[in-house]
């Protein structure tokens, strides 16, 4: 299994950007998903998170400006970013906590910097 995260970069504050995970090696079904970021010197956290269900649950800190959200056809996971802040500046991986057999996947981090 494999999680590929793509589409950070550098942007304005008050700009947006949309996070893709493409997940290859293994079939795509309804799996929770997760994102977290990680920012210079703090601890990684979760972000926003998308259960088999559909249910979708955020940070405070993002809570009405991150949209978590799945494609089951597109084999990928997004999270659409707006009016994003200085402190959103971090390194995001997207995550499975189980697809089939595979536990606690983890894809290589895309930076995402926001300007002041």
């Amino acid at each position: 299994v494999q999680l590929q995260a793509s589409g950070g970069g550098l942007v304005q504050a008050g700009g947006s950007l949309r996070l893709s995970c493409a997940v290859s090696g293994t079939v795509f079904k309804a799996n929770d998903m997760d994102w977290f970021r990680q920012a210079p010197g703090r601890e990684r956290e979760l972000v926003a998170a998308i259960s088999g269900d559909g249910t979708t649950k955020y940070a405070d800190s993002v809570q009405g400006r991150f949209t978590i959200s799945r494609d089951l056809g597109k084999n990928a996971v997004y999270l659409q970013m707006s009016s994003l802040k200085p402190e959103d500046t971090a390194v995001y991986y997207c995550h499975a906590p189980q697809i089939g057999r595979h536990l606690d996947q983890w894809g290589r981090g895309t930076l995402v910097t926001v300007s002041s």
